[in-house]
């Protein structure tokens, strides 16, 4: 199934971030069943709030195909879009979210809250959860883990 082989592309994404100490959340936008954009969190060595994997990725694929409007695209990402990122993958108009793991702290596709519940929007994209879920959620509860068991300075 395509959506398993994009999602473990996100997670090599995810891993990039934790290289760089940073929530290993990743991922990547595809159309016409090909990755134009890729991204991983930089909040941390960037010290940007707004530097959330999607946020990355969905600047590239707007680079790449010189508009902002991401029709016909795909965004896999391994943690469930906060509010930021879900609105910006609103306002690109992408057709399909697909995500790991639930956010039940800052997920906006249901999670904790709903963005695409609100009626009259202009745009509903297509939402599918849960794709290898456990292995995302283990990679996120690993980081913690051990960033809790980290030394202080």
């Amino acid at each position: 199934m395509n959506d398993v082989l994009y999602m473990k592309e996100a997670i090599k994404q995810a891993k990039k971030a934790e290289m760089i100490e940073d929530v290993p959340v990743g991922c990547v936008i595809v159309q016409n069943g090909k990755i134009i954009a890729r991204g991983y969190n930089k909040r941390t060595v960037n010290q940007q709030t707004e530097d959330h994997a999607e946020m990355i990725a969905i600047r590239k694929a707007c680079k790449k195909l010189n508009s902002w409007r991401l029709e016909g695209c795909t965004i896999y990402v391994t943690l469930e879009p906060c509010p930021m990122c879900a609105g910006a993958i609103f306002q690109a108009r992408m057709d399909r979210i697909v995500y790991g793991a639930r956010d039940y702290k800052a997920g906006a596709l249901g999670s904790k809250m709903d963005i695409f519940a609100t009626e009259g929007l202009n745009h509903y994209p297509e939402i599918t959860g849960g794709i290898l879920e456990e292995e995302c959620s283990r990679m996120l509860s690993d980081f913690f883990k051990k960033l809790r068991n980290k030394p202080a300075k």
